[in-house]
């Protein structure tokens, strides 16, 4: 047995016991790195990787390469870091998220915060809610700068009636810029209100994110 095999197992039963509630953020990172770094102690990588990008959302929006620059942060860690992020991002656009309800601007704005972690070019989500507010569907509808790649209003629209939707919320990020709606950004925004308009759907806001940070259209009087 290893010197930190004992340690190893205790952690893993403590949280099989107790769950994630009984761990720091650093501790709960620790033990994921258990499975990326298995002959290593974790405990003052975790550490060092918390004070290095902020805490775990820094952590694990972080690029892979910047993830490596952490002493014993290889390849294996890096991915499974990275991996996390990725699938936790697929459950909350997929189908069996539908129950999700939501109820104001900043609800909206931290659901898309967290699915533009780490995504390092432009897409544009369209989140389609009932009258209550509850997700009928999500689609991606754009990847590239809307300038140049344009939307598919046609698309919007058509997603929209086959949910049912009553309400559409768009949301794209700008990787390497502010939360800022550009002038292109209020054009299609435009542009899509009045199309949905058209077939009575109500288009309820644009969020922009950009550096772990969202703009409302709709709250900043854009819409």
């Amino acid at each position: 047995m290893g010197v930190h095999d004992g340690h190893r197992d205790r952690k893993k039963d403590q949280f099989l016991r107790c769950g994630a509630d009984s761990f720091a953020d650093h501790e709960l990172l620790e033990l994921l790195l258990f499975y990326g770094i298995p002959q290593r102690d974790t405990n003052p990588i975790a550490h060092e990787l918390v004070d290095r990008f902020g805490g775990l959302r820094g952590v694990f929006s972080a690029a892979p390469e910047d993830l490596m620059e952490v002493d014993y942060i290889k390849k294996n860690a890096a991915v499974l870091l990275r991996l996390v992020t990725a699938i936790y991002q697929r459950i909350l656009i997929s189908d069996d998220e539908k129950a999700m309800i939501f109820q104001d601007s900043a609800q909206i704005g931290e659901f898309f915060r967290t699915i533009y972690v780490g995504q390092p070019v432009e897409v544009m989500y369209q989140l389609c809610l009932d009258v209550k507010g509850k997700k009928r569907g999500i689609f991606k509808v754009s990847e590239g700068d809307l300038g140049s790649v344009g939307l598919n209003i046609r698309q919007i629209v058509e997603n929209a009636l086959h949910c049912k939707a009553m309400v559409v919320v768009l949301a794209h990020n700008h990787p390497s810029g502010l939360a800022l709606p550009s002038r292109d950004d209020r054009i299609a925004t435009r542009m899509v209100r009045e199309a949905l308009d058209a077939v009575g759907i109500r288009l309820a806001d644009h969020v922009i994110v950009a550096d772990n940070d969202y703009v409302s259209m709709a709250e900043s009087g854009l819409l």
